[in-house]
């Protein structure tokens, strides 16, 4: 393939196999040895060569081959291509005119090259001798260089057949212009400008012309010195140095004026400068001249330039009244100048701004810096106290749309160092008043909520489901008694489950719930707990705004992750030093999930949202930016504390099943259903004796556990369901957000008819549910457990004498008990469903239970006699019916906060 006339002969195709004898190792000898052999045009090997995989299993010598044309490749792409004479007079290309770097390059590659790709013997008789490795390299970048210039197309374009066409064409009377024109040195010395500075102020920089052999890399002379050396040294840089570096002038001439200057000399050796021809070797004409084979070599000292840093400095943020610390301050960005990371003093800068030149020198060195950059000096730019602290933890500061390394001065800079040092911290000890025993994960959230709430920043707690988030922030609310009361903002569903975490972990703290009508905020005591719902704030949020809260909690959080809503909105209103969010999926689709709930905590840490989406979550969420997502990660990392339940350090405190009991309101049609049943019922209970009286009980207790798990149920409809039961609506959320932490769930239910409506409107709802139930064919049922342990929805709804025992669904880590058997030991068969042998995480058991209700107070007997419950409640709901009617009375009135 060094043959570049002969390359084209077998342009067409492949050849025939052939023996080709090769010089081969034997041992601590070498032989000669004939192998069969294809020639390919080189043509026909530039793309697989070049496209060669990096961890492709192939020879030292293939991967040599690879390199090269990739070498070639991209001299050619940067022009590097000269026309020329083949050796038999026709014509070819050959790549160059190179510079120094180019040819370094190139003999690193031959110095490299296995012994393998250049083993074809250059004479017949001994001694047999190799190809080169130095010239197999040439001859073959020379080879990809002309297959690639002769295409269809540039026949076409230029006219005529040499040089474009694929058939050689006689240039060989040409030869001696080609070679005038396009000397690109072949075995002729490499020359090069090398700029030196002066020493005398006010002197011209001069250009000092070197000759490196191509020969000897490593022997570098002075053109004034070569004028006059020894032929042995001449000898070193090639027959016709002369003519080689005339011609090299003569192009760099016509791509920088003042070279002509050098021609002019009889024995050219150096050229003096004035500013802004100096200023112009500092632009575009270096590279031109690298591309007409005159590279310009600059001292090292000069290549280290005036960098300038950013440097911001912020007064201390002020604590705004009732808002905690105001991040939407603004501090100062100015400029430093510096010298190998040494400050410039301001007599220094004067220096540069005056300088005439583009260099200066400074404290013994030369320097150089942009004028454009030295403007920057004099700007001043406000920035807000979220970004400075921003930067502080990442960093970086994104300046004028580049993120840029940036020091930090001023109260910050602690600030951020006691947030980084948050993690390393010794565990506390539980607040005083405090029931209950924590986990250390529990205590490590309490500290961090703690001391985000000290510095005014808030935070959010992002665990995952049933790792105790309230109990959390009922600590911090216990550590923090007597600075105000606090308010709590959750889902009405969650309004009971509040009240009584708080009576059972902080029984000393007074708990309100603001909901319903008659709500009121009169007499608020400083440690009370103030429970209401997103739709509350929403209507009372001027009442809200009033009250001197000393902390705000928004469980849930991720209901205000638009922040344009009513609601979020409304929640924005409400005042309070420190505000703390409550999720387990703080990112549910977007990073502006994240920007909406940080931005309510600690309001201008992310900035403003439309530059937050254009500047962190387009280059994390579309570009995968791996130094975007760094950055993000680092800012927003003390300010979110995330925990798993697959942690390391978590699933050792977790036992394998976790009960809660969750309480729920009754809509007004469930209420007003309730009441409507009761009366009517128990009066027809009062009239009627033995059996009859059984069956009139079973009969009301069966009518109120349908209206309590949806009117629809008991009257028998198929829609609308939305907003009508309290337990639907509790549900749909609970499994909803279990659902989006990628976690599955079985949902039982006593009833076939309330399983059909549960399950098509969580499908209507975009959550994946399937039903299992007594009916449920035995193919079936096993294509359902199939699909529900390969993740193929996440719900699945089952009834629970159909699934109550005998099924492995180990995939569940959370069971929902939608309605209660009141036989404690049926309950634990069917959550044994998923917490059994197979189950390698812990399960969280989830029971509904409308609060007011004849549900409410059979669990709390329920709850007391459990370790007795077969003995006491007996199977089912049998032991109802021997009730007085007195006690019944009791038992299924209506009541409630």
């Amino acid at each position: 393939w060094g043959d570049a006339a002969a390359d084209r002969e077998r342009r067409s195709g492949r050849v025939d196999a052939e023996p080709v004898e090769l010089v081969v190792r034997a041992g601590s000898q070498v032989r000669l040895r004939s192998v069969p052999a294809r020639r390919v045009p080189v043509g026909l090997a530039i793309e697989a060569l070049a496209s060669l995989p990096a961890a492709a299993e192939v020879t030292p010598s293939v991967r040599a081959w690879s390199v090269a044309t990739q070498v070639a490749l991209d001299l050619v792409a940067r022009g590097r291509l000269a026309p020329s004479v083949a050796a038999d007079g026709t014509d070819a290309w050959r790549v160059g005119p190179l510079d120094l770097d180019d040819h370094a390059r190139i003999v690193a590659l031959a110095d490299a090259l296995p012994a393998a790709a250049h083993c074809v013997p250059v004479t017949a008789g001994p001694p047999r001798r190799i190809v080169s490795p130095h010239a197999a390299v040439g001859a073959f970048v020379d080879a990809v260089a002309d297959a690639l210039v002769r295409t269809p197309a540039a026949s076409t374009a230029v006219g005529h057949e040499p040089f474009a066409g694929a058939e050689p064409h006689d240039v060989s009377a040409h030869a001696e212009w080609l070679a005038a024109t396009t000397s690109a040195g072949g075995a002729d010395g490499a020359p090069a400008l090398r700029v030196v500075l002066p020493d005398v102020p006010d002197a011209p920089v001069e250009c000092i012309l070197e000759v490196r052999s191509r020969i000897d890399p490593g022997l570098v002379v002075a053109a004034a010195d070569l004028w006059d050396a020894p032929l042995a040294v001449t000898a070193r840089f090639g027959t016709d140095l002369d003519t080689a570096l005339l011609l090299t002038l003569r192009r760099a001439a016509r791509v920088w004026a003042p070279i002509a200057r050098l021609l002019a000399d009889a024995r050219p050796d150096r050229l003096a400068l004035d500013d802004a021809e100096a200023d112009e070797l500092f632009g575009p004409v270096v590279d031109d001249l690298a591309g007409a084979g005159l590279p310009v070599l600059w001292p090292a000292e000069v290549l280290r330039p005036v960098e300038l840093r950013p440097v911001v400095s912020t007064p201390r943020p002020e604590t705004v009244a009732g808002a905690g610390l105001d991040l939407a301050g603004l501090g100062e960005l100015r400029w430093r100048a510096t010298i190998d990371g040494d400050d410039l003093t301001d007599a220094e800068l004067a220096a540069l701004a005056e300088a005439k030149r583009p260099m200066v020198r400074l404290r013994g060195r030369w320097v150089r810096a942009d004028p454009a950059q030295l403007r920057r000096l004099a700007e001043r730019r406000p920035v807000r106290t979220g970004e400075v602290l921003a930067a502080a933890l990442s960093g970086e500061l994104t300046v004028d749309g580049a993120e840029v390394p940036a020091e930090i001065e001023g109260p910050l800079v602690d600030l951020a160092d006691r947030l980084r040092g948050l993690a390393d911290r010794r565990a506390g000890v539980p607040p005083p008043g405090l029931h209950a025993t924590l986990r250390p994960y529990q205590q490590r959230g309490i500290d961090w909520l703690v001391e985000m709430a000290e510095l005014g920043l808030g935070g959010v707690l992002a665990d995952d489901m049933g790792l105790g988030k309230t109990i959390q922030v009922l600590g911090l609310h216990l550590a923090r008694r007597g600075r105000g009361p606090t308010l709590v903002v959750c889902p009405a569903t969650l309004l009971g489950n509040w009240e009584r975490e708080a009576a059972r972990f902080a029984p000393g703290v007074p708990v309100r719930r603001h909901h319903g009508g008659g709500r009121s905020l009169d007499d608020l005591a400083p440690d009370e707990i103030v429970v209401t719902t997103y739709g509350v704030v929403r209507r009372d949020a001027a009442e809200l705004a009033t009250a001197a809260w000393g902390l705000v909690v928004a469980d849930e959080a991720q209901a205000v992750k638009n922040p344009y809503s009513r609601t979020a909105r409304a929640l924005r209103t409400v005042p309070a030093p420190a505000r703390i969010a409550l999720t387990g999926t703080p990112v549910e689709n977007r990073l502006s999930d994240l920007w909406a709930l940080l931005d309510w905590t600690t309001p201008g840490l992310l900035g403003p949202l439309e530059a937050f989406q254009r500047d962190v979550a387009v280059p994390v969420e579309r570009d995968r930016d791996p130094d975007a997502t760094a950055r993000l990660a680092a800012t927003v990392r003390p300010f979110l504390l995330r925990r798993r339940k697959l942690d390391p350090d978590i699933a050792p405190d977790l036992p394998p099943k976790t009960e809660t009991d969750r309480f729920v309101g009754l809509t007004a049609e469930q209420a007003t259903l309730y009441r409507a049943v009761v009366a009517e019922l128990l009066t027809e209970v009062a009239d009627a004796e033995g059996i009859d009286r059984r069956g009139l009980v079973l009969k009301l207790l069966t009518a109120l556990k349908q209206i309590c798990n949806h009117p629809a149920q008991y009257l028998g409809q198929e829609a609308p369901l939305a907003g009508r039961s309290g337990k639907l609506e509790a549900v749909t959320e609970l499994v909803g957000v279990i659902a989006d932490e990628g976690d599955s769930v079985l949902v039982f239910t006593q009833f076939v008819a309330l399983g059909k409506l549960l399950t098509a409107h969580l499908d209507a709802l975009g959550i994946g549910a399937r039903f299992l139930h007594g009916s449920t064919s035995i193919p079936a049922r096993q294509a359902l457990v199939d699909g529900f342990q390969a993740g193929e929805h996440p719900v699945l709804v089952v009834s629970l004498k159909a699934g109550g025992t005998g099924l492995n669904l180990t995939r569940a880590t959370h069971v929902v008990h939608y309605d209660r058997w009141w036989n404690p030991a049926v309950e634990d068969q069917a959550s044994d469903r998923a917490g059994r042998i197979g189950q390698d995480r812990p399960v969280q058991v989830h029971r509904m239970i409308c609060e007011g209700t004849l549900e409410e107070r059979i669990a709390a007997v329920l709850d007391t006699k459990r370790q007795l419950a077969d003995a006491v409640v007996g199977g089912g709901e049998a032991w109802l019916t021997e009730l007085s009617d007195a006690e019944l009375a009791d038992l299924v009135a209506l009541g409630g906060p």
